[in-house]
């Protein structure tokens, strides 16, 4: 459809309101429901959007170290623009119409620590290199059983969480699947009708584990698929009393949830796949070799980006299906990026980094310039190649650990700044930095368990 088709469409629906959203730092879907002539005037003129909402965290507690908004400066309206382009029904709200918007500052340039404005500045560069982006996303989740409106309520242990959907480690379970068939159903289904299109739909190994793989498509596309799927699996599985969590691990005796990327670069006419090269090695192109190269380079530097909570490290670990070092390899499930080049269409690199718990934009922007800052300066691929497992590889370069080592690593990298602009890398890095602070204050039940009889 056109502009002037949806707008049309949304002056002849039979809805009096219309569901507008924007996405905070941490991924979170922020926004209200608009009256339709509210709705409309707005694309003409934008509208005010507190800006409140990038500055304070995923709990709105108000961050104490940001510049950009804040008690000092009144928490001022931000002018919001709504992107037409992004018209969707929710298919499970009376197919209600659903717009995303961006921010502007008053002089028309974007707002800079908007997360889908990042994206779309490094898609203007890659444009402007001659490629068209193809990326997509796979997420893992846990399911639990929604008992009551409070979680744990009904838990043995106070802090347990509630009960798993299934039990057992059923990865790829046909038997599991067909258990809550219409839970499973409606997500692959109401999914399509929503314009996220799923590749697949499977369960994973792990109690109440599912996997759901979404269709590739241009980049800033891709990542307005990937933040509605998050948002949309836990409203539809609130429809079949069932509590979805994207937290990167669940347990320490569970492997963790993955949000791996997978990327590609076309021709500007989306007809070629650049990094399929029959006659190379691997059958990597010179392009894809320089994409890869800049990727590994970058990565210790916008780590934060691809792994932005505490908990995130908690998945980083060995043998757990998640990679710790700067590692490539042939699908190779043991390394940092995954190489799948044997096809022509469908030749690409999996960021196995990027757990479930990301903001789509921030670790799709923090992919494609990397790549492209590889591609820029023709950096050589100078890791060698993993074969087998990456685990046991003494010689990579280990990944940061925690929050805080990745966190003051970008806070303190000139190429972070070059990458994202020094206000974004500041902010970002700052709410990083909050989240720190907020988990050092906290008394965990590991320490209860440790110390609370022995020491």
């Amino acid at each position: 459809m056109t502009n002037d088709e949806i707008i049309a469409a949304i002056k002849e629906s039979t809805h009096s309101k219309i569901k507008v959203a924007i996405v905070d730092i941490d991924g979170v879907l922020r926004g209200k429901y608009m009256h339709k002539d509210k709705f409309l005037a707005s694309l003409a003129s934008n509208f005010g959007f507190c800006s409140v909402v990038f500055g304070w965290d995923m709990v709105d507690a108000a961050y104490d170290n940001a510049k950009i908004t804040g008690w000092h400066t009144g928490y001022a309206d931000i002018e919001a623009h709504i992107d037409v382009s992004t018209y969707r029904k929710v298919p499970w709200e009376d197919d209600v119409p659903f717009f995303l918007a961006d921010f502007r500052k008053k002089d028309g340039e974007h707002f800079p620590v908007c997360p889908r404005n990042l994206l779309k500045n490094v898609i203007v560069e890659a444009q402007e290199l001659g490629f068209s982006p193809m990326f997509s996303q796979e997420y893992e989740w846990f399911n639990f059983m929604k008992s009551s409106d409070e979680p744990n309520e009904d838990a043995v242990e106070p802090n347990a969480p509630p009960k798993p959907l299934t039990s057992g480690m059923f990865g790829y379970s046909m038997l599991r699947a067909s258990e809550n068939s219409a839970f499973f159903h409606d997500l692959f289904e109401l999914m399509g009708d929503y314009g996220i299109p799923l590749e697949g739909l499977h369960t994973e190994t792990g109690p109440g584990v599912y996997e759901a793989a979404i269709q590739y498509a241009a980049v800033l596309e891709a990542a307005d698929r990937s933040v509605l799927f998050k948002s949309g699996v836990k409203e539809i599985a609130y429809k079949h009393n069932v509590l979805a969590s994207f937290m990167a691990k669940q347990s320490s005796d569970l492997p963790g949830c993955g949000g791996h990327i997978h990327q590609s670069l076309w021709d500007a006419n989306k007809k070629n796949n650049l990094f399929f090269d029959a006659t190379k090695a691997d059958h990597m192109s010179d392009l894809m070799q320089h994409y890869v190269a800049g990727q590994l380079h970058c990565l210790p530097y916008i780590l934060p980006m691809f792994a932005p909570t505490i908990n995130s490290y908690k998945r980083l670990v060995e043998g757990a299906w998640a990679p710790t070092t700067l590692s490539w390899g042939i699908d190779n499930r043991t390394t940092a990026l995954r190489i799948l080049a044997q096809g022509e269409k469908s030749a690409r690199v999996e960021h196995r980094v990027v757990g479930s718990d990301v903001n789509p934009y921030l670790a799709m922007a923090a992919c494609l310039a990397s790549g492209l800052y590889g591609v820029k300066n023709k950096l050589k691929l100078n890791i060698p190649k993993t074969i087998g497992n990456g685990y046991e590889e003494e010689n990579k370069i280990k990944l940061p650990s925690n929050l805080f080592e990745a966190s003051e690593q970008m806070k303190n990298s000139k190429l972070a700044k070059e990458l994202f602009g020094e206000t974004f890398v500041d902010h970002f890095t700052g709410t990083r930095e909050w989240e720190w602070r907020q988990f050092g204050k906290e008394v965990t039940d590991w320490e209860l368990k440790r110390y609370f009889e022995i020491i």
